[in-house]
């Protein structure tokens, strides 16, 4: 159960503000967003502000905002229709009633002989005395069909219309904001946990961890390791690394003397799949407000160097597929981290920002960094490519990123389960 609420809170998180930075930015633009949507598939609820609905769906694999224009309109209506218009104070149409005039006793029914809801914002229809007038349409009018209403969308309100930094904008802002997420985790993991300092010192020691069965203690200084002088922190975790399960001697500063304390480290599997000593020690920390502002900003750059090592690694095949984790995985490695307390959390789920923010701006169809690239394109163009051609390839870009998913998630499950 912990895990589960870990995972929710987590992803909820770095789904939300994501999602939010393409809102947040699409609406400055002057973007009619439809809908704000946290997940995918079917609706469990949902509730409208304004112009956009927000929905939480039932799938928990990502969000979406959508914005005017991206998609063709649903309803299309053509001349020869019936329709009811409903009138606002300024006698403009505000409602067109599509079906089920009936239940619309207030709506006049005309028959349609031209109609113009993005540019003119028009309708030229007749009316019961066979007359042809034009009504003027309020940019805001909602199409009811079914007793569903739906915004239009004038030109000046969509997607398409705006000018290509705008497009840019709202589009970067998801990841943009994963960084900036990131950036404001690691800063609060600073300030209450203190800002780790790069000494060689022994930080808090985990109980019944190599390093307590040996006698090591918060506050030794260390000075060599195995005869090899040791200044940072850096350079301790580097020796240790090298020696799983072999003894190896630290000569240490405690209460003003020098000691040499045997400690034999443990093994686990290391960042790229080798094994590698740890002792069960944490780094030594230092409480600045000014310096934890530092540390979120250069530890979300140090995330952001590790992740493109690794995915310099997996593109020259370097690096295993094996070891790339999906949600199965992900959800497993988030629960060690919530059993783990509260601070290795934070620094978990501002990792998994920083790998959200960057996996998105990958140049990959249907991901964000796609979709900028043809935005790129447009702009040294100096017009759009084919919405058609463009959408195709974000299809077939989508199918990969399904099947890749389904092949990591059955990776995952033989790693867990199997």
């Amino acid at each position: 159960m912990e895990t589960l609420l870990s995972v929710i809170i987590i992803f909820g998180l770095l789904v939300f503000i994501h999602e939010w930075g393409h809102l947040y930015f699409a609406k400055r633009a002057g973007i009619l967003c439809r809908e704000f949507a946290i997940g995918f598939g079917p609706k469990i609820f949902s509730w409208k502000r304004n112009e956009t609905v927000y929905t939480i769906r039932l799938l928990p694999l990502g969000g979406f905002v959508r914005m005017a224009g991206e998609d063709p309109e649903m309803i299309d209506i053509k001349p020869g229709y019936e329709i009811g218009l409903v009138f606002n104070a300024a006698r403009k149409v505000s409602k067109i009633i599509v079906n089920n005039k009936s239940k619309h006793p207030e709506a006049l029914v005309v028959q349609v002989e031209k109609i113009d809801l993005e540019h003119q914002l028009v309708i030229e229809a007749y009316n019961d005395e066979g007359e042809r007038i034009q009504y003027k349409v309020d940019e805001q009018a909602q199409l009811v069909q079914d007793e569903q209403e739906t915004q239009i969308a004038p030109w000046n309100r969509q997607f398409g219309s705006k000018t290509v930094g705008q497009r840019a904008l709202a589009i970067f802002a998801g990841p943009l904001m994963n960084f900036v997420l990131a950036v404001v985790i690691l800063i609060a993991f600073a300030l209450f946990q203190g800002m780790p300092v790069d000494e060689a010192k022994i930080g808090d020691v985990t109980p019944d961890s190599p390093a307590a069965v040996a006698g090591l203690q918060e506050g030794d200084q260390v000075i060599s390791i195995e005869g090899q002088p040791i200044d940072t922190w850096e350079e301790m975790t580097s020796v240790i690394q090298q020696h799983p399960n072999q003894a190896i001697v630290f000569e240490v500063f405690r209460n003003s003397q020098q000691q040499a304390i045997s400690v034999t480290p443990a093994e686990r599997v290391g960042q790229f799949g080798d094994p590698e000593g740890f002792v069960g020690i944490a780094r030594p920390t230092e409480f600045s407000l000014m310096g934890s502002i530092v540390f979120g900003f250069t530890q979300t750059y140090a995330f952001m160097t590790m992740i493109f090592e690794v995915l310099g690694m997996i593109v020259t095949g370097q690096f295993s597929l094996d070891y790339v984790a999906g949600p199965v995985g992900i959800y497993n490695y988030t629960g060690e981290a919530a059993a783990m307390g509260i601070f290795v959390l934070m620094q978990w789920a501002a990792a998994l920002s920083v790998n959200l923010g960057i996996i998105n701006l990958l140049p990959i169809p249907a991901m964000d960094g796609g979709r900028l690239i043809f935005i790129g394109i447009e702009a040294v163009r100096g017009k759009p490519m084919d919405p058609q051609k463009e959408g195709l390839v974000h299809f077939i870009g989508f199918a990969f990123l399904m099947l890749l998913m389904i092949v990591v998630t059955w990776n995952d499950i033989n790693k867990f389960f199997m």
